[in-house]
């Protein structure tokens, strides 16, 4: 290399030590262009010929300041004069400016791993955590959670109507309108500021008053049919998972178990949560699919027509009325299972 100007010809004294076993030797240090010349003292003749950009300093920022030829070499020269010193370091800090730096690449691409985790952690993992969770909890633990929310519904909602006279009124309900080992389970509820909601598990909560103040079951079967509509294409446990977070999610996945106290304030959450109404189309064929009149459910979810417009089809000739979704007599003890 080519060393700076302002350091050609600079010499100074040192002790110089061929082998850790010799003795120390007055020498004479030289600065040159590439080279660093180690001198006899007294002779003059040169000991040593060092390459600059290979001289290694062994003990940073002590003094006297003690150098080698190279990281391995048994050489050593020990130096206290300060422009040596100062010229010696110069060269190591230009050599070192040149010279690749795996290490920094290393870094800089490890910052940007950690940049992208951190993208991903920030965006994508909360969604993906809380599917796959979703996914991944099995039936019972589902209706486990329902039961755990709704007692925090119970909170806004009231204590569930559960009149002795009015439970086999209601199996039949739920029998006319649902099939299948994952049917729902209806829950009445007395003050219930919305018409219907549903909860993990197969839940479907419904209020008294689509019982009480109606002179037939077809509003609430419409309800409890378009609910469980929304049940089946939004998993009723997702939003939960949102709600709790990603530490109790997590937890939830690992250890089968939500934290103590995560569900505090969902079920007012839940019931102020506003959800849109179903596809006309698959209302159409779901009703129609159960026999349930579907213009009784229009009108009262619906009554000025702005989001709802589906109607019954019109009956093909000859074809018989379709049963009623409960006797009468059901259907009056039905409407008392709020009844003390």
């Amino acid at each position: 290399m080519t060393a700076l100007k302002k350091y050609q010809r600079l010499e100074c004294q040192g002790l110089w030590r061929e082998t850790p076993e010799a003795q120390r030797r007055d020498v004479i240090v030289s600065f040159r262009e590439a080279s660093l010349i180690i001198s006899d003292g007294r002779s003059e003749t040169a000991l040593s010929h060092w390459s600059l950009p290979a001289v290694t300093r062994l003990n940073p920022g002590t003094l006297p300041a003690l150098y080698a030829p190279g990281v391995d070499a048994v050489e050593t020269l020990e130096i206290d004069d300060r422009d040596m010193i100062g010229a010696l370091e110069t060269v190591h800090d230009a050599v070192e400016a040149q010279r690749p730096h795996p290490g920094r690449m290393r870094q800089r691409l490890l910052a940007g791993a950690l940049l992208a985790l951190a993208a991903i952690t920030v965006f994508w993992l909360p969604g993906a955590l809380i599917t796959h969770t979703a996914q991944v909890v099995p039936w019972a633990k589902r209706q486990e959670i329902g039961r755990a929310v709704l007692a925090e519904v119970q909170h806004v909602s009231g204590t569930p109507c559960a009149a002795t006279s009015a439970r086999r009124p209601l199996a039949r309900l739920t029998s006319r309108l649902f099939v299948g080992p994952t049917a729902p389970v209806i829950v009445v509820l007395r003050d219930m500021p919305v018409p219907v909601a549903h909860l993990p598990g197969g839940i479907l909560l419904l209020n008294r008053h689509l019982i009480e103040d109606r002179d037939g079951p077809d509003v609430a079967a419409g309800y409890l049919l378009a609910e469980r509509i929304r049940a089946e294409t939004t998993d009723p446990l997702v939003p939960l998972l949102h709600w709790v977070g990603l530490r109790a999610t997590f937890e939830l996945l690992t250890t089968g178990h939500l934290p103590t106290g995560a569900l505090d304030g969902y079920g007012e959450a839940l019931l102020a949560a506003r959800n849109p109404a179903p596809a006309e189309a698959t209302l159409v064929r779901r009703f129609a699919a159960v026999a349930v009149p579907l213009g009784p459910y229009v009108q009262a979810a619906d009554p000025q027509g702005r989001s709802l417009t589906a109607t019954d089809p019109a009956p093909k000739p000859g074809t018989p009325a379709p049963r009623p979704v409960l006797a009468d007599d059901d259907w009056v003890a039905l409407q008392g299972i709020c009844s003390p």
